[in-house]
This record gives C-alpha cells, sequence and structure tokens, in this order.
C-alpha cells in the first residue's frame, strides 16, 4: 500500500534487503550509509529499476512524486506515447559514449598524414608530391574528418565517380591509396573488418563502364637509327646531354636517371643499385654498367661537388623534360626520352637470342611467369652485363653476332 513506509524508518533501517513503499517505489538498503530509492514497473513484458537518487539527497516525499512522475511518463497518454526510461537512459548513455570514442578517435585525416610522415624519407619526390596532394583534393573533402570506422563503400564511390572516366589513372591511385591508409589502421586479427575502399564487385559495378583501354606506346626511334643518333649525341654538350646518352645505355628510365646518385655507383663491380623507392616495382634494381657509361660517368666525377650525379645549374635536381629539350635541339622531336627503352627492348627481341627474362630484368619489368621470376633472379646479372654490353656495341656501330646471348 502507498505510503507503507515512515521517514523515521527511512532514516533508521540499516538491514541489507529492499523495502516496498508502494507503487512500485523501493528503498534499497546495502548498508548502514548505502540506502538509494528505485522504482521498479513493467515495458513491453520486461521488469525495470530506475533509479530516484540516495535517500541522503532525497526525501521520502521526494521520492514518492519522483515515481508518480516516472509512472506519467511511461504510461504516456493520448498526445504522447510512454516511454521505457531505463532504456531511454541507457541508449543516452550509449551515445555519449559513442562520440567521446569518436572525439579520442583519429580521422582519416589524422592517419593518412602519419601515414605519410612515415614513408616520407624513403619515398621519391615524384610520390612525396602525388600522395598529400591526390588526397587532399579527392578524398579529405568527403572522408577526412570520419574515422576509419565511419567510412563507407558509399563514400569512396561518392569521391571517386567524378573521376573514374576521366581521371583514369588518378581514380586508380587515389582509391588504393585510401585503401592502403584505412588497412594500416585496423587490427590485424580483425577478419570481420571489410576494408571499404577495395574494389568489389559492388563497387564496380556501381561506378561508370569504362571504355576499352586503347594502350598508346611512346614514340621510339627504330633501333636502325640508334648508332647514328648516339654519333649526333657524343657531340652534344652539356649535363643534359651527358645524362641522356646515359639513359640510353642503361636502359632505365627517366626519373632513376635525373635522381642518380654517386653513393648508388659500385666502381669495383661496375653496377648502379638503383634503390626501391625510385623503382616502379618499389624493389632495388641493379644495372651492370658497360664500359661507355662509366666512361660517362668518370667525366662528370672529376668535378662533381654534390651527391646527385647530373645535377642541374644550381647543383639540384633536373627537369624530367630536360633531356627532351636536348632531343628537340637535335632535331628529333618525334620521338621520346622514354621510348628508348622500346627502342632497346626491340633491338634485344630482333638482334639477340637473350631469354625473355634477362630482356625483362634490364628493363625492370614485373614477370607475369613464376618461373620466369625464378629464373631471373638467379642468373639475370651476368646475363644481363653481357646484354648490355652488346647494346653498347651495338650503339657504337659494331656489329653483334646474334647469338651472342644464347644459352
Amino acid at each position: 500500500m502507498a505510503g507503507k513506509l515512515k521517514p523515521l524508518d527511512v532514516q533508521r533501517e540499516i538491514r541489507p534487503g529492499k523495502y516496498p513503499d508502494g507503487d512500485g517505489l523501493y528503498l534499497i538498503v546495502a548498508g548502514a550509509t548505502s540506502k538509494n530509492w528505485s522504482y521498479r514497473y513493467w515495458k513491453n513484458g520486461k521488469q525495470r529499476w530506475l533509479g530516484l537518487g540516495s535517500f541522503k539527497d532525497v526525501s521520502l516525499k521526494d521520492a514518492r512524486l519522483a515515481r508518480d512522475a516516472a509512472r506519467l511518463r511511461i504510461k504516456g497518454d493520448r498526445s504522447t506515447p510512454g516511454v521505457d526510461i531505463v532504456q531511454e537512459k541507457r541508449a543516452a548513455r550509449q551515445e555519449a559514449k559513442a562520440i567521446e570514442i569518436k572525439i579520442t578517435l583519429p580521422t582519416f585525416e589524422e592517419c593518412a598524414e602519419i601515414y605519410i610522415r612515415e614513408r616520407w624519407s624513403t619515398w621519391s619526390r615524384k610520390h612525396r608530391n602525388q600522395w598529400p596532394s591526390s588526397l587532399k583534393r579527392y578524398a579529405y573533402p568527403t572522408i577526412g574528418k570520419l574515422t576509419i570506422r565511419e567510412i563507407r563503400p558509399s563514400h569512396v564511390y561518392e569521391l571517386l565517380r567524378p573521376i573514374w572516366l576521366e581521371k583514369r589513372e588518378t581514380a586508380n591511385r587515389v582509391r588504393g591509396r585510401i585503401e592502403t591508409i584505412i588497412a594500416k589502421n585496423v587490427d590485424v586479427d580483425d577478419t570481420d573488418f571489410r576494408n571499404p575502399a577495395e574494389l568489389t564487385k559492388q563497387l564496380r559495378e556501381k561506378l561508370p563502364r569504362r571504355p576499352k583501354r586503347v594502350v598508346r606506346h611512346h614514340p621510339a626511334l627504330p633501333y636502325a637509327e640508334a648508332p647514328q643518333f648516339m654519333a649526333d649525341l657524343s657531340l652534344a654538350g652539356g649535363i643534359a646531354a651527358s645524362m641522356l646518352r646515359f639513359l640510353i645505355f642503361s636502359a632505365c628510365r627517366t626519373n632513376e636517371v635525373v635522381e642518380a646518385r654517386w653513393s648508388e655507383i659500385d666502381g669495383r663491380s661496375s653496377t648502379w643499385k638503383i634503390p626501391g623507392e625510385r623503382m616502379k616495382m618499389n624493389q632495388d634494381h641493379v644495372v651492370p654498367l658497360s664500359d661507355p657509361a662509366l666512361a660517362i660517368l668518370e667525366k662528370l666525377r672529376d668535378g662533381a661537388k654534390g651527391a646527385l650525379i647530373f645535377p642541374n645549374p644550381d647543383g639540384g635536381l633536373f627537369s624530367e623534360n630536360a633531356m627532351l629539350a636536348v632531343l628537340n635541339r637535335l632535331g628529333f622531336n618525334h620521338v621520346t626520352v622514354h621510348g628508348f627503352r622500346s627502342t632497346f627492348a626491340t633491338w634485344a627481341e630482333e638482334c639477340t637470342d637473350y631469354p625473355d627474362g634477362v630482356r625483362e630484368a634490364a628493363l625492370a619489368h614485373k614477370y607475369k611467369s613464376e618461373t620466369t621470376a625464378a629464373y631471373q633472379r638467379g642468373h639475370k646479372l651476368e646475363k644481363r652485363r653481357a646484354l648490355m654490353k652488346d647494346w653498347a656495341q651495338f650503339l657504337a656501330g659494331s656489329e653483334i653476332i646474334r647469338l651472342s646471348g644464347a644459352g
């Protein structure tokens, strides 16, 4: 019955237990100094206990008023539906906890900045430029302020859709970078996590369908014209011309030669070790140097002052267009610098019998065949040394025996 408890009972009772006052109100006693009010009710077939405060702070009269107010909220009326107060408070606590966790968790942008800083010293200049700028332009506006767990495939779709067709390579790289950063910040044991930036069938089907790609090869000089070109190039003065000659003798890429350093040259073994961060496949590449390539280095070493083998007049890196300017100056504006790799590959294919693995290793290509990869790992250096020697002799105008690479 209501009003069963008296104020003096509340004050004196110290035995542990639940003492009813009526209409669901209880005094919960845990000890002499631990006594609290609680309202028991039923909602949707479940029993709930709603705390109303300590007896020190809430009098018997106020506890009854709080019970009556709670009962009205739970029951509701015609205009206001009833609520489960305990469940409501529980949800509020969970939401507050989620907000607190969100505040302490880093955002995607913060995770990306950490990832970039960790790898900065190992990256090439190209990577240092592209990673921050591409993420800032395409990723941060959509997912930069979200935590890793908040990112959904729909977010990735929205940021990729505008550039999927018009900026194909950029879109591919941005998606891959997002996927990498997310993977870096997920527990390795969390097998249930699905990376939202993974190029799944769902994401691929949602994105605009790309037309079939047309492969455009870099305009290359026919290998039959290469000896005469090298003769003309040898008469051209300047560091950029020497850099182009070295590039052709080594069959390497533009950025690999532009950023070449003296510390990478091993005179005793006549090799040039290019670190993986400058290589397209991100793996160290050892180039056997022919005598003409070494002669270029020997001539430059006398006046060398800095770390770069081919510094510009200010001592810094040449622009990647510097060698293209040499071609234009010599009247060969119909070919590209990168095209000389094709010149070398075509010559090696048509004029020698070196195995595919040796030719591909010389170009630092990735191998689809595991058998070829295993072969070139075990035999590539000395075979390539012979290949590059034959290439140098060909460029000098000497005849090369077709079977020189056999065996």
